[in-house]
């Protein structure tokens, strides 16, 4: 059973972060764009099953949802909680052990994502989002907005810009990042 502690804003005024009692992942993020996507996730799924869901994105103890416009939240919020309240945490896939390639060990990989997880995805945890790199070719570095922030439009390029800043001052000054 999962009680919902809190609810917060974000700056997607689409979406809202729930703040559950209980840890849902220890390291993971879960971000699911669409119905589909969440068919193996019984959590995400059972969410998509409330009208208005347009995705869905949780990690350690919070859950981020975003809906459609037109679906008022108090209809849905009140949905998710019941919905939590009977949901077995147990039925939660496992978390993937992480193995990384020798590419990917790189140092200056090693580096961003030191920065990153440092600096910049607690700024994002606390307005219900998530980052994910998705690739680092040459100078390039690919990321992936995850929860509130995929589809907030601060994060599509305020954001981008502010990691790109942060990445060129305490990385490498040629670095380039882009939402992939």
């Amino acid at each position: 059973m999962l009680i919902v502690q809190d609810v917060d804003l974000t700056p997607n005024p689409q979406a809202l972060k729930f703040i559950v009692s209980e840890t849902l992942l220890k390291r993971e993020t879960r971000n699911f764009a669409d119905k589909a996507s969440a068919e193996n996730d019984p959590l995400a799924k059972g969410i998509f099953e409330i009208n208005g869901i347009v995705s869905v994105f949780y990690m350690q103890k919070f859950i981020t949802i975003e809906k459609d416009p037109t679906i008022s939240w108090g209809v849905i919020q009140k949905e998710l909680i019941s919905f939590l309240r009977k949901f077995d945490q147990s039925t939660i896939p496992a978390e993937e052990e992480i193995q990384l390639s020798s590419e990917e060990e790189t140092i200056l990989l090693k580096k961003i994502n030191q920065i990153l997880d440092q600096r910049v995805r607690p700024a994002l945890a606390g307005d219900g989002g998530g980052l994910e790199v998705m690739a680092l070719e040459g100078n390039l570095l690919k990321i992936k907005y995850q929860g509130a922030c995929g589809s907030c439009p601060s994060a599509i390029r305020g954001t981008l810009v502010a990691i790109e800043n942060l990445l060129r001052r305490e990385v490498d000054p040629n670095i380039d990042v882009i939402s992939a």
